[in-house]
Parts: C-alpha cells; sequence; structure tokens
C-alpha cells in the first residue's frame, strides 16, 4: 500500500486507525497471546453485525421514506417538516442506532426541503438531527453501540437502564422542542413535495421485522445471541453484507486487545481506578470530547464498576465537539457535500446548541444523580 492510500485510509477511518495503532503498541507490553479472545465481547460485536443487517434490510426497501414519506402529508410549514424530521431521527434512533438513523434521515431533509424550495431551515434541521440522534438513542441498549456495550458488560436490568437514562433524554427532548423555534414557521415559497418510494413488499417485510425481533430477543438474552447471528445471516439477502459497517465492528476489536492489555498493566489499571473513582461521569464526559464516547466506554469500563454514571457520561459526552459522538460526523460529511461553503457555519451553530446540551446535561446530573 502506498503512502498516498495509507493517508487517505487514515482520514477515511481515523478512529479504526487510532484504535489498531492503540492495539499494536500495547501488544509490545503485553505479548500476543490466546487469552487476546477473552478481551472481545464476542455478544456485543454479533449483537452489532446482526441489528446492522437488519437495518440495511430495512433500508433497501425504503421503509424509513416511505414512513417519513407518510408523515410529513400532515406538516403545512417550514416548522412543522422540521419538527417531524427531529422527530424521525430522535424516535427511531432508539431501535436502529444513532448513525444509521442520521444516514438515513439527514439525506432525506435535504431533498425534502430543496424540493419545497426552502434553504434556510436545512442547518438548522441537520443539526437538531443531529442532537436529537445522540439524546434519543440513550434511551435504549440497542440505541447506540456504547449503550449496548455497557448493557452486556455491567449486565444492567432493563428498568434500571431505563430509569437512568429517562431523565437525560426527557429533559433533551424539551431542549430540542424549544429550538425548533429557530426555525422559520412560515414561507411564502414553501410548498411541500415528497419523493415517491416504491410500494412495499409485505413479505419481505414481515421477514425482516421478525429478524429485527430476533436481534432484539438477542440482546436482552432472550434468544442466544450466536443463533440470532446465524439466523440473520441466512435469512437476509447476501447483497446486503456489503453494508454492514465492518469498520466499526474493527474498531470495537482494535480497542477491546488495547484496553484488555492496559487491564494486565498493574500500574496503568491503579491509575486509572483512581482518576475513577467518585468521578465516573465527568471523567467519561471529558473523555468523549477527545476520543469519542465509543472509545471512551470500551476503556473506562474496564476500571470502574459504577456503570450507571458511565453510561450517563458517556451519552451526556455524545453532546459537545464534533467528534464527541461519531455519528456527528456523519451529519456533517452530508451537509458539507450539500453546502461546502457552509461548513463553517454549520460547525458553528453545531457547536453552541451542543454546549447547551451538554451544560443541560451536567445541570440535571447534579440535581438528580
Amino acid at each position: 500500500m502506498s503512502k498516498t492510500n495509507i493517508v487517505a485510509f487514515i482520514k477515511k477511518e481515523p478512529v479504526l486507525s487510532i484504535s489498531w495503532v492503540l492495539a499494536l503498541a500495547s501488544m509490545a507490553f503485553v505479548l500476543p497471546s490466546p487469552r487476546y479472545l477473552r478481551y472481545i465481547d464476542w455478544k456485543v460485536l454479533g449483537c452489532l453485525f446482526a441489528l446492522m443487517l437488519v437495518v440495511a434490510g430495512f433500508r433497501k426497501m425504503f421503509l424509513f421514506t416511505k414512513l417519513s414519506t407518510v408523515l410529513l402529508q400532515y406538516a403545512h410549514t417550514p416548522r412543522q417538516v422540521a419538527a417531524l424530521l427531529v422527530g424521525l431521527t430522535f424516535f427511531t434512533s432508539m431501535g436502529i442506532t444513532n448513525d444509521v438513523a442520521l444516514i438515513t434521515f439527514v439525506p432525506l431533509t435535504i431533498v425534502v426541503f430543496s424540493l419545497c424550495n426552502e434553504q434556510k431551515p436545512i442547518l438548522m434541521t441537520v443539526v437538531l438531527q443531529t442532537v436529537a440522534a445522540n439524546v434519543g438513542s440513550a434511551l435504549t441498549p440497542v440505541g447506540n453501540p456504547q449503550n449496548l456495550f455497557l448493557y452486556s458488560f455491567y449486565s444492567l436490568p432493563l428498568p434500571a437502564f431505563f430509569l437512568t437514562m429517562l431523565p437525560f433524554v426527557g429533559i433533551g427532548a424539551l431542549l430540542l422542542w424549544v429550538l425548533l423555534f429557530l426555525v422559520p414557521s412560515r414561507s411564502d415559497d414553501f410548498c411541500l413535495q415528497v419523493q415517491e418510494v416504491p410500494q412495499l413488499d409485505g413479505k419481505q417485510l414481515l421477514r425482516y421485522l421478525l429478524l429485527f425481533l430476533l436481534s432484539i430477543g438477542a440482546v436482552f438474552n432472550l434468544v442466544p445471541w450466536y443463533l440470532a447471528v446465524v439466523l440473520v445471516i441466512l435469512f437476509s439477502e447476501k447483497t446486503l453484507l456489503r453494508k454492514v459497517d465492518y469498520s466499526l465492528l474493527l474498531t470495537f476489536i482494535g480497542f477491546f486487545v488495547f484496553v484488555g492489555n492496559l487491564g494486565e498493566l498493574e500500574q496503568v489499571s491503579k491509575a486509572l481506578q483512581g482518576l475513577l473513582q467518585g468521578r465516573e461521569f465527568l471523567t467519561s464526559l471529558l473523555a468523549s470530547q477527545f476520543i469519542s464516547n465509543v472509545p471512551a466506554t470500551l476503556l473506562l469500563s474496564q476500571f470502574t464498576e459504577n456503570g450507571r454514571q458511565l453510561l450517563l457520561g458517556v451519552n451526556a459526552g455524545g453532546c459537545g465537539t464534533l467528534i464527541a459522538s461519531m455519528a456527528s460526523v456523519i451529519s456533517f460529511k452530508y451537509y458539507a457535500q450539500y453546502k461546502p461553503s457552509g461548513a463553517g457555519t454549520y460547525l458553528f451553530a453545531f457547536t453552541w446548541i451542543n454546549i447547551l446540551f451538554v451544560a443541560l446535561f451536567v445541570g440535571v446530573w447534579l440535581v438528580l444523580y
């Protein structure tokens, strides 16, 4: 591989690259051995793979586009369109993950407003969708990768998981609703037009709904995760295997190896445990701002037993900088492609709105937790 190709790969997959640089560096201190296999949470990887494959099936059928098309018929102003698109992102992220929700609905937002001859609301709607995906996905174990890992790693009871995250998600939803007033309520040029989508295939829809339920059952230990993965692969269209985000799975493996090796180093382990003691929320929130919340989760979880505070910290930490949640980068890329000259304006709006949410979550944490 040439130097140019290596640089291009690093730019395309920075988190994956970092995870494996760290993993390889840690191997100098803890030599590779069969125990490396014990570092990896195979259930998390399997469940993530199954969910991504099923959601790829839904997207191929244009299920989410069809849903949005139906709902948008009830919108009559730019603000109502924005509210529906942000709401769709918020609620669907709870089941299909934050990154998939943004991959699905951000391009739709750009297309819908462009068809309506309304360019102005796009920036604010995309920023709010990004926050909605990160906040909404925090409510469920399958909403984002860090939740799936923490739910499995700490064996958190489902009611406790929901009750822990509900105040954050509820107050976050309220702030999202308030910020929707930044989108214009009226426009003389507004004329809603929606995309034509193919008719849904009832048998296909039923098949993927059953596979989705099977995948969820694996997350909640209702069926063996390995059985769910095998069945999802067998009954999904094989072309969908190309749609799975393998870079995310490889990123997890890289960090599993790195974190596992750190745990073998007694001095490092004690230092991280001391850093986290009683400061799990703030440490994980701050770490997320610099290394993203998924790597922060995998790293810090090995050195604290307080899974509840870590869960709060990495989800609150999904707001903030652009890299605090890698899902946020997805929205930025889509907007920058749509309007390259507006990238700076987008980053400014994204940053101040995310600062509001981080401040809100810290305030809620101080009062309730």
